[in-house]
Protein backbone atom coordinates (compact mmCIF):
# COMPACT_ATOMS: atom_id res chain seq x y z
CA UNK A 1 0.00 0.00 0.00
CA UNK A 2 1.57 3.05 -1.08
CA UNK A 3 1.73 6.07 1.52
CA UNK A 4 2.22 9.86 0.46
CA UNK A 5 3.05 12.18 3.30
CA UNK A 6 1.78 16.17 4.18
CA UNK A 7 1.52 18.46 1.39
CA UNK A 8 2.47 15.88 -0.99
CA UNK A 9 -1.53 14.54 -0.29
CA UNK A 10 -4.08 16.20 -2.69
CA UNK A 11 -7.32 15.83 -1.04
CA UNK A 12 -10.54 16.01 -3.57
CA UNK A 13 -13.00 18.90 -2.50
CA UNK A 14 -14.93 17.34 0.30
CA UNK A 15 -18.87 17.35 -0.67
CA UNK A 16 -21.16 19.54 1.22
CA UNK A 17 -22.87 16.46 2.95
CA UNK A 18 -19.16 16.14 4.87
CA UNK A 19 -18.26 19.06 7.76
CA UNK A 20 -15.10 20.64 7.38
CA UNK A 21 -15.01 21.40 10.89
CA UNK A 22 -16.40 17.72 12.65
CA UNK A 23 -15.68 14.15 12.25
CA UNK A 24 -19.04 12.28 10.53
CA UNK A 25 -22.04 11.35 13.01
CA UNK A 26 -21.07 7.62 11.46
CA UNK A 27 -17.57 8.04 12.73
CA UNK A 28 -16.82 5.14 15.20
CA UNK A 29 -13.91 3.56 16.85
CA UNK A 30 -12.12 1.09 15.50
CA UNK A 31 -9.43 -2.15 16.93
CA UNK A 32 -6.52 -0.17 19.00
CA UNK A 33 -3.11 -0.91 18.98
CA UNK A 34 -1.04 -2.74 21.82
CA UNK A 35 2.66 -3.30 21.98
CA UNK A 36 2.87 -6.27 24.21
CA UNK A 37 5.79 -8.17 25.40
CA UNK A 38 4.37 -11.72 25.16
CA UNK A 39 2.63 -11.99 22.59
CA UNK A 40 1.29 -15.89 23.01
CA UNK A 41 0.42 -14.67 27.14
CA UNK A 42 -1.39 -11.41 25.89
CA UNK A 43 -3.38 -13.47 23.10
CA UNK A 44 -4.15 -16.06 25.52
CA UNK A 45 -5.51 -13.52 28.32
CA UNK A 46 -7.66 -11.88 26.06
CA UNK A 47 -9.12 -15.25 24.65
CA UNK A 48 -9.49 -16.76 27.92
CA UNK A 49 -10.54 -13.55 30.25
CA UNK A 50 -12.57 -12.07 27.33
CA UNK A 51 -13.74 -14.30 25.03
CA UNK A 52 -12.03 -13.12 21.92
CA UNK A 53 -10.48 -15.14 18.97
CA UNK A 54 -7.97 -14.83 16.53
CA UNK A 55 -9.33 -13.06 13.24
CA UNK A 56 -5.58 -12.38 11.73
CA UNK A 57 -2.31 -12.58 12.39
CA UNK A 58 0.42 -11.16 9.67
CA UNK A 59 4.68 -9.65 9.45
CA UNK A 60 4.37 -6.63 8.67
CA UNK A 61 8.54 -5.22 8.52
CA UNK A 62 9.91 -7.22 11.26
CA UNK A 63 6.91 -7.20 13.45
CA UNK A 64 3.92 -9.94 13.77
CA UNK A 65 0.95 -8.20 14.27
CA UNK A 66 -2.35 -10.21 15.49
CA UNK A 67 -5.79 -9.05 14.92
CA UNK A 68 -8.24 -10.59 18.37
CA UNK A 69 -12.08 -10.02 18.14
CA UNK A 70 -15.53 -11.45 18.84
CA UNK A 71 -17.32 -12.81 15.81
CA UNK A 72 -16.09 -11.03 12.60
CA UNK A 73 -15.43 -7.70 14.78
CA UNK A 74 -11.72 -6.67 15.40
CA UNK A 75 -11.56 -5.15 18.99
CA UNK A 76 -8.13 -5.29 19.64
CA UNK A 77 -4.64 -5.95 17.72
CA UNK A 78 -1.17 -6.72 19.30
CA UNK A 79 2.06 -6.09 18.19
CA UNK A 80 5.01 -8.71 19.40
CA UNK A 81 7.49 -5.56 20.85
CA UNK A 82 9.50 -7.40 23.50
CA UNK A 83 12.49 -5.64 23.75
CA UNK A 84 10.32 -2.25 25.02
CA UNK A 85 9.96 -1.23 28.85
CA UNK A 86 6.93 -1.66 30.48
CA UNK A 87 3.51 0.20 30.66
CA UNK A 88 4.24 3.82 32.61
CA UNK A 89 0.93 4.73 34.21
CA UNK A 90 2.91 8.26 34.83
CA UNK A 91 3.11 8.86 31.01
CA UNK A 92 1.13 10.16 28.09
CA UNK A 93 -0.81 7.10 26.45
CA UNK A 94 -3.42 4.48 27.58
CA UNK A 95 -5.42 4.96 30.11
CA UNK A 96 -7.54 1.78 29.49
CA UNK A 97 -9.33 0.35 26.22
CA UNK A 98 -13.63 0.37 26.41
CA UNK A 99 -14.76 -2.70 24.92
CA UNK A 100 -18.96 -1.84 24.69
CA UNK A 101 -21.97 -4.53 25.06
CA UNK A 102 -25.04 -4.64 23.82
CA UNK A 103 -26.68 -5.34 26.96
CA UNK A 104 -26.34 -6.09 30.29
CA UNK A 105 -26.16 -9.93 30.10
CA UNK A 106 -23.36 -9.84 27.46
CA UNK A 107 -21.37 -7.27 29.86
CA UNK A 108 -22.62 -9.54 33.05
CA UNK A 109 -21.25 -12.66 31.36
CA UNK A 110 -18.07 -11.51 30.30
CA UNK A 111 -17.41 -9.49 33.81
CA UNK A 112 -17.40 -13.00 35.08
CA UNK A 113 -15.42 -14.45 33.01
CA UNK A 114 -12.56 -11.77 33.31
CA UNK A 115 -12.64 -11.95 37.31
CA UNK A 116 -12.42 -15.90 36.77
CA UNK A 117 -9.23 -15.66 34.73
CA UNK A 118 -6.55 -15.27 37.96
CA UNK A 119 -4.63 -13.05 35.68
CA UNK A 120 -6.95 -10.05 35.89
CA UNK A 121 -6.60 -7.44 38.28
CA UNK A 122 -9.89 -5.71 39.23
CA UNK A 123 -9.72 -1.97 39.01
CA UNK A 124 -13.63 -1.41 40.60
CA UNK A 125 -16.86 -0.72 39.14
CA UNK A 126 -19.04 2.46 38.33
CA UNK A 127 -22.48 4.10 37.49
CA UNK A 128 -20.93 6.94 34.93
CA UNK A 129 -25.21 8.10 34.76
CA UNK A 130 -24.87 7.26 30.96
CA UNK A 131 -23.13 3.60 31.13
CA UNK A 132 -22.46 1.00 33.84
CA UNK A 133 -18.84 -0.55 33.69
CA UNK A 134 -16.21 -2.34 35.08
CA UNK A 135 -12.42 -1.99 35.17
CA UNK A 136 -9.68 -4.43 35.03
CA UNK A 137 -6.01 -4.48 34.04
CA UNK A 138 -4.40 -6.42 31.91
CA UNK A 139 -1.34 -8.66 32.69
CA UNK A 140 0.92 -5.86 30.91
CA UNK A 141 -0.60 -3.11 32.69
CA UNK A 142 -3.08 -1.83 30.08
CA UNK A 143 -6.42 -0.51 31.36
CA UNK A 144 -9.56 -2.26 30.06
CA UNK A 145 -13.47 -1.17 30.51
CA UNK A 146 -16.28 -3.61 29.73
CA UNK A 147 -19.50 -1.61 29.90
CA UNK A 148 -23.15 -1.33 28.06
CA UNK A 149 -24.71 1.94 27.91
CA UNK A 150 -28.34 3.29 28.51
CA UNK A 151 -30.59 4.25 26.38
CA UNK A 152 -29.50 8.06 25.01
CA UNK A 153 -33.58 9.36 25.84
CA UNK A 154 -31.95 8.54 29.53
CA UNK A 155 -28.83 10.69 29.01
CA UNK A 156 -29.04 14.19 31.30
CA UNK A 157 -28.00 17.16 29.26
CA UNK A 158 -27.05 20.60 30.85
CA UNK A 159 -24.93 23.44 29.95
CA UNK A 160 -24.36 22.27 26.21
CA UNK A 161 -23.11 19.17 27.85
CA UNK A 162 -23.55 15.15 28.38
CA UNK A 163 -23.78 14.99 32.55
CA UNK A 164 -21.19 12.19 32.96
CA UNK A 165 -20.34 11.28 36.97
CA UNK A 166 -19.00 8.38 39.03
CA UNK A 167 -20.90 6.70 41.42
CA UNK A 168 -20.52 3.27 43.09
CA UNK A 169 -21.75 0.05 41.26
CA UNK A 170 -21.81 -3.01 43.36
CA UNK A 171 -20.36 -5.77 41.02
CA UNK A 172 -22.18 -8.56 43.08
CA UNK A 173 -25.85 -6.73 43.01
CA UNK A 174 -25.18 -6.61 39.18
CA UNK A 175 -23.89 -9.87 38.61
CA UNK A 176 -26.81 -11.75 40.40
CA UNK A 177 -29.29 -9.23 38.36
CA UNK A 178 -28.30 -10.21 35.27
CA UNK A 179 -26.20 -13.59 35.28
CA UNK A 180 -28.96 -16.19 34.73
CA UNK A 181 -28.36 -19.83 34.28
CA UNK A 182 -29.74 -19.40 30.62
CA UNK A 183 -27.14 -16.64 30.26
CA UNK A 184 -24.22 -18.89 31.55
CA UNK A 185 -25.66 -21.98 29.86
CA UNK A 186 -25.28 -20.16 26.39
CA UNK A 187 -22.48 -20.82 24.67
CA UNK A 188 -23.27 -18.11 21.92
CA UNK A 189 -20.74 -15.53 22.72
CA UNK A 190 -22.04 -12.48 22.63
CA UNK A 191 -20.77 -9.29 20.29
CA UNK A 192 -19.11 -6.18 21.20
CA UNK A 193 -17.43 -3.85 20.09
CA UNK A 194 -15.04 -0.85 20.72
CA UNK A 195 -17.10 1.73 22.14
CA UNK A 196 -14.10 4.23 23.56
CA UNK A 197 -10.45 4.95 24.34
CA UNK A 198 -9.43 6.66 27.05
CA UNK A 199 -6.19 7.98 26.93
CA UNK A 200 -3.72 9.91 29.84
CA UNK A 201 -1.97 12.97 28.03
CA UNK A 202 0.11 16.19 29.58
CA UNK A 203 -2.20 18.62 29.42
CA UNK A 204 -5.85 19.05 28.54
CA UNK A 205 -5.43 22.17 26.27
CA UNK A 206 -2.42 20.74 23.70
CA UNK A 207 -5.15 17.79 23.88
CA UNK A 208 -8.12 19.97 23.06
CA UNK A 209 -6.05 21.52 20.10
CA UNK A 210 -5.31 18.16 19.00
CA UNK A 211 -8.09 15.81 19.12
CA UNK A 212 -11.35 18.75 19.03
CA UNK A 213 -10.08 21.31 16.47
CA UNK A 214 -7.70 19.20 14.06
CA UNK A 215 -9.02 15.50 14.27
CA UNK A 216 -12.65 16.95 14.71
CA UNK A 217 -14.35 15.16 17.61
CA UNK A 218 -16.71 17.54 19.42
CA UNK A 219 -16.69 18.27 23.11
CA UNK A 220 -19.39 16.63 24.79
CA UNK A 221 -18.26 17.13 28.29
CA UNK A 222 -15.23 19.30 30.23
CA UNK A 223 -16.40 19.93 33.68
CA UNK A 224 -15.40 16.59 35.26
CA UNK A 225 -12.07 17.73 37.19
CA UNK A 226 -8.62 17.06 34.89
CA UNK A 227 -10.39 15.86 32.46
CA UNK A 228 -12.33 16.01 28.79
CA UNK A 229 -14.55 13.81 26.57
CA UNK A 230 -15.46 14.43 22.90
CA UNK A 231 -17.39 12.20 20.13
CA UNK A 232 -18.64 12.37 16.87
CA UNK A 233 -22.91 11.85 16.51
CA UNK A 234 -23.61 12.79 19.54
CA UNK A 235 -22.22 10.08 21.82
CA UNK A 236 -21.30 10.54 25.31
CA UNK A 237 -17.44 9.93 24.53
CA UNK A 238 -15.47 8.16 21.57
CA UNK A 239 -12.31 9.59 23.31
CA UNK A 240 -11.49 10.61 26.54
CA UNK A 241 -8.19 12.38 27.84
CA UNK A 242 -7.41 13.15 31.49
CA UNK A 243 -4.10 14.48 33.72
CA UNK A 244 -4.98 12.52 36.88
CA UNK A 245 -1.70 10.88 36.43
CA UNK A 246 0.28 12.58 33.55
CA UNK A 247 -0.50 16.17 34.61
CA UNK A 248 2.98 17.56 32.67
CA UNK A 249 4.21 14.61 30.65
CA UNK A 250 6.39 15.65 27.74
CA UNK A 251 6.48 12.56 24.34
CA UNK A 252 6.06 9.64 25.12
CA UNK A 253 9.81 7.61 24.98
CA UNK A 254 9.09 3.82 23.32
CA UNK A 255 7.64 1.49 25.46
CA UNK A 256 4.77 -1.48 26.02
CA UNK A 257 1.18 -0.27 25.21
CA UNK A 258 -0.83 1.72 23.27
CA UNK A 259 0.99 1.93 19.66
CA UNK A 260 -1.80 3.26 17.97
CA UNK A 261 -5.55 4.90 18.24
CA UNK A 262 -7.45 3.80 15.42
CA UNK A 263 -10.86 5.75 14.31
CA UNK A 264 -12.81 4.81 11.00
CA UNK A 265 -15.26 6.79 8.98
CA UNK A 266 -17.78 6.04 6.19
CA UNK A 267 -16.05 7.96 3.12
CA UNK A 268 -13.05 9.18 1.41
CA UNK A 269 -14.43 12.61 1.63
CA UNK A 270 -14.32 12.68 5.52
CA UNK A 271 -10.62 12.11 5.00
CA UNK A 272 -10.06 14.67 2.85
CA UNK A 273 -11.92 16.92 4.98
CA UNK A 274 -9.42 15.54 7.99
CA UNK A 275 -6.53 16.14 5.92
CA UNK A 276 -7.29 19.71 5.22
CA UNK A 277 -8.03 20.62 9.00
CA UNK A 278 -4.66 19.31 9.66
CA UNK A 279 -3.17 21.34 7.13
CA UNK A 280 -4.71 24.57 8.65
CA UNK A 281 -2.94 23.28 12.11
CA UNK A 282 0.10 22.21 10.58
CA UNK A 283 0.17 18.65 11.63
CA UNK A 284 2.05 16.62 9.62
CA UNK A 285 0.23 13.48 8.19
CA UNK A 286 0.74 10.26 6.18
CA UNK A 287 -2.42 9.31 3.74
CA UNK A 288 -2.48 5.59 2.90
CA UNK A 289 -5.46 6.23 0.57
CA UNK A 290 -7.89 4.35 2.87
CA UNK A 291 -6.33 5.74 5.64
CA UNK A 292 -4.65 9.04 7.20
CA UNK A 293 -2.64 8.75 10.43
CA UNK A 294 -0.94 11.89 12.22
CA UNK A 295 0.99 11.64 15.92
CA UNK A 296 -0.61 13.02 18.93
CA UNK A 297 1.41 16.04 20.55
CA UNK A 298 2.82 12.74 22.83
CA UNK A 299 3.92 10.93 19.97
CA UNK A 300 0.98 8.36 19.62
CA UNK A 301 0.24 7.52 15.89
CA UNK A 302 -3.48 8.35 15.15
CA UNK A 303 -5.15 6.73 12.26
CA UNK A 304 -8.36 7.58 10.95
CA UNK A 305 -9.38 4.98 8.15
CA UNK A 306 -12.33 3.59 6.24
CA UNK A 307 -14.85 1.81 8.28
CA UNK A 308 -13.79 -1.50 7.50
CA UNK A 309 -10.14 -1.52 6.96
CA UNK A 310 -9.30 -3.88 9.53
CA UNK A 311 -5.43 -3.41 9.37
CA UNK A 312 -5.02 -0.02 9.15
CA UNK A 313 -2.01 0.10 7.46
CA UNK A 314 0.62 -1.99 6.11
CA UNK A 315 4.05 -0.08 7.23
CA UNK A 316 5.48 -0.97 10.41
CA UNK A 317 4.61 1.57 12.77
CA UNK A 318 7.62 3.32 12.77
CA UNK A 319 7.95 4.31 8.98
CA UNK A 320 4.60 5.70 8.91
CA UNK A 321 5.34 9.45 9.57
CA UNK A 322 8.73 9.28 8.32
Amino acid sequence: MSSTVGEHATPSTPTESVSERFLSAATGMAAPLLRVGDLEGMSSYYTNALAFTELEERTIGREVHRVLGRGATPLLRLVHTPDLPGVDRTQAGLYHNAFLFDDAAGLAKTVYRAAQDSRSRFAGSADHFVSEAFYFTDPEGNGIELYTDRPRAQWQRARGQIIMGTEYLDPTHYLESHLTQSVLDDDAVRPGTVGHVHLQVGDLRTARAFYVDALGFEVTMDEYPGSLFASAGGYHHHVAMNTWHSSGAGPRAASLGLAELAVAVPTREDLDALIARYRVHGIPFADAGNAVTAADPWGTPVTVSLAGNDCLNDLPLGELLE
